[in-house]
């Protein structure tokens, strides 16, 4: 369970908690304090008041530990607790759930009684965590207020338990007087309807001993499949007969003794592939208003939206492309600093089989497909034929968005328009038939895309899908898409996902003008240099690494950095000043060098670091002219420039300004190249700023939840 939670840290929390069943787990003593401050831990007395010691309870009662602060003092806490009930640890039981959770302040300020897991009732009736929001949990709160509930949290959480137990009760007294004649998932299916807004929970309950329920709807969830000790596969089956309880799911081998497994299902429900993969690469991926039931030793799966809820619906076993080692962090300090020094491997993993670098030597060269896309295969006519295309993305993916926008409009000729997936969501933007929206999301899990793309579809849009995420929420939905391959991304400010989403979306550009004649030498010069492209990164990396190192030194006391540029690179500008504010916690700002004397010149003067982006391409003589007049107010200028450039040269000599020097390359990859130094210069300047460069404050990986 830490593991698991460990594995998540990178998606940012600010406490964590668990519940676990014990046959032998006397009622403890209620709120201690833990190493951070307030924790948490209780049997059956779950709000924190204190109960009777040393009474034993049956294995219904469940042990729910929770504190603020990091997970080493979620583990602190619950071996205090297992060392002072005396617990034995090494016990294994027939079946045993647990659930776990690692929560981002959403209502309620981090404490342990807001902390997940949240309960019912002073008998942990009801046990729940939750990722989302529920945005009609008030209404809920007053319906349950006016019904005699009280209320302990300050979370919109806490009142999914006690509607459970509200609706348990109720049920249950309309079926007869014996005990959980309703069928789990159907009483969390009757609790669901009432419900608005994003979720992904795991309920427990100790009227429903060794079973568990996940549903989700809008966050992600998965579900890690092992048989056997060795999690070999011989004789698992999904559910396909009705709902109900052990006797209507499929059984799966379900020996034990008291030593050792010899042949079960275990099952771990997860928001992301991670907390998993150490366990078993076979994963279930669970859709929106999918109810997972796990119990007796197998799972049935239902939708809420079909006709038929008591039947189990199916869903495609996968095997997950991801190895141990691409979630550790290897001989590196930080997730952040590996993956910008994976970037050569993750962009050639991005091109590998997708482009042909050698034309044919036979007839005519131009006719050779070079780029093969084959999730564009069956669409690649109707793109051409849209009257605009739209990208839709938020944050790190707009910028990568943005940077190809111009090799788009030069490709395709077709209008590019962009836009933040919150934003068209607040102004209703019209979308049109034969528009064609193509939405980008490393995670393909962000809250705002993917309500974005609904809101496409409905109004009848070819939706084109770019993630880095097999089997996402966004693959799923949009009609066709383009994978990155970009390997597993951990650190929350994204590197190596940036750099290989501008490499799809020129890709994407180059299939599409495939069949232009007028665009051919063009093409083939992109084409040529995205093959040159990963080792002139090679190249420069390690020597930038120690110079970025080094005018991080100069700069990680400054209160604000500007970033100028234009034409492509005006992304670049925009992606550096972002890495900034994310992990070094410096105000920056990325400026289109154009707007220049419209009120940004006034910031100027010798103490402001300004670093303008000036590498050889078409806006190079109007940067030119931007560092003349930088100079002329003695700014303090660092220069990104193509290395070996001796105007540049003779700039730095003549004025004292730092120059940071990259290869050259056509000019719609130049971006890809140009951020690499920044990108270390923001990881450098956050260590020596004592910041934590993996989880930035306030920031998570995957935004799953919208404002």
């Amino acid at each position: 369970m830490f593991t698991g939670l460990k594995r998540l840290e990178y998606r940012g929390y600010d406490s964590s908690g668990m519940c676990i069943d014990a046959i032998d787990a006397p009622t403890p003593t209620g709120r201690r304090e833990s190493a951070s401050g307030d924790g948490l831990a209780n049997g059956s007395s779950a709000d924190g008041t204190s109960s009777s010691n040393g009474r034993v309870e049956d294995r219904s009662s469940p042990i729910i530990v929770k504190c603020p602060g990091k997970i080493e003092n979620l583990e602190n806490l619950t071996a205090e607790y297992v060392q002072q009930h005396n617990l034995d640890t090494s016990k294994v039981y027939k079946h045993h759930v647990a659930i776990s959770h690692t929560r981002w302040a959403t209502h309620g300020v981090p404490s342990a009684i807001n902390a997940h897991p949240q309960v019912s009732d002073a008998n942990a009736d009801f046990v729940v965590v939750h990722n989302g929001i529920i945005t009609n949990y008030q209404a809920l709160k007053d319906i349950l207020k006016k019904n005699g509930e009280t209320f302990v949290s300050e979370t919109d959480t806490e009142t999914i338990p006690k509607l459970l137990k509200f609706a348990y009760d109720s049920m249950t007294a309309e079926a007869g007087s014996g005990e959980a004649q309703v069928p789990f998932p159907k009483l969390v299916m009757e609790v669901l309807t009432k419900l608005e807004g994003a979720y992904a929970l795991l309920i427990k309950s100790r009227h429903y001993p060794g079973e568990l329920v996940a549903c989700k709807r809008g966050s992600p969830m998965i579900v890690g499949i092992k048989e056997g000790p060795d999690g070999s596969s011989s004789s698992s089956k999904v559910s396909s007969g009705g709902l109900g309880r052990a006797a209507s799911i499929t059984r799966l081998r379900d020996q034990y003794n008291d030593s050792h497994w010899t042949g079960a299902l275990e099952a771990w429900v997860a928001s992301d592939a991670s907390a998993v993969i150490e366990h078993t690469k076979r994963v279930v991926v669970l859709e929106d208003n999918d109810v997972l039931h796990i119990v007796g030793g197998g799972y049935g799966i239902y939708n809420t939206r079909q006709a038929d809820v008591e039947t189990a619906v199916p869903r495609r076993l996968q095997v997950l492309q991801l190895e141990v080692d691409q979630i550790m962090k290897g001989g590196y300090e930080h997730y952040m600093q590996k993956e910008i020094h994976e970037q050569p491997e993750a962009i050639t993993q991005s091109m590998r089989g997708r482009v042909k670098q050698q034309k044919s030597a036979e007839g005519n060269p131009y006719l050779q497909q070079r780029i093969k896309l084959g999730g564009l295969v069956e669409t690649r006519d109707t793109i051409r034929r849209s009257r605009r295309i739209m990208f839709v993305a938020c944050g790190t993916s707009y910028h990568a968005a943005l940077a190809a926008r111009q090799t788009v409009e030069e490709m395709v000729e077709v209008p590019v328009v962009l836009e933040l997936a919150s934003d068209l969501l607040d102004r209703c933007c019209p979308i049109f038939r034969d528009d064609t929206c193509v939405f980008v999301s490393q995670s393909g899990e962000t809250a705002d895309t993917l309500r974005a793309l609904e809101y496409a579809k409905a109004r009848g849009a070819l939706c084109v899908g770019i993630t880095n995420t097999v089997g996402s929420a966004i693959s799923r939905a949009t009609h066709c898409g383009i994978h990155q391959n970009a390997g597993y991304e951990i650190g929350v400010a994204s590197t190596k996902a940036y750099t290989s989403q501008i490499i799809c979306i020129t890709m994407m550009a180059l299939a599409l003008a495939e069949d232009s004649i007028s665009k051919r030498e063009r093409r083939d010069a992109i084409i040529d240099e995205l093959g040159a492209l990963p080792d002139k990164m090679r190249s420069f990396m390690q020597v930038q690494d120690v110079a970025m190192k080094e005018l991080a030194a100069q700069l990680k006391d400054s209160n604000s950095l500007l970033f100028f540029a234009r034409g492509n690179n005006y992304a670049t500008a925009l992606e550096a000043a972002l890495k900034c504010k994310e992990v070094a916690l410096i105000h920056s700002e990325g400026i289109l060098a154009g707007e220049m004397k419209h009120g940004p010149l006034a910031l100027v003067d010798e103490h402001l670091p300004i670093v303008v982006v000036a590498t050889r391409d078409s806006m190079y003589n109007k940067m030119e002219s931007v560092i003349q007049q930088l100079l002329a107010r003695s700014a303090r200028l660092i220069i990104l420039c193509t290395a070996g450039d001796a105007t540049m040269q003779e700039y730095a000599k003549r004025s004292d300004c730092q120059l940071i020097e990259v290869p050259g390359t056509v000019e719609p990859l130049q971006p890809i190249l140009n951020i690499v130094p920044l990108q270390l210069l923001a990881y450098h300047m956050t260590v020596l700023r004592g910041h934590n460069v993996d989880q930035p404050r306030n920031l998570a990986k995957s935004v799953t939840v919208t404002d």
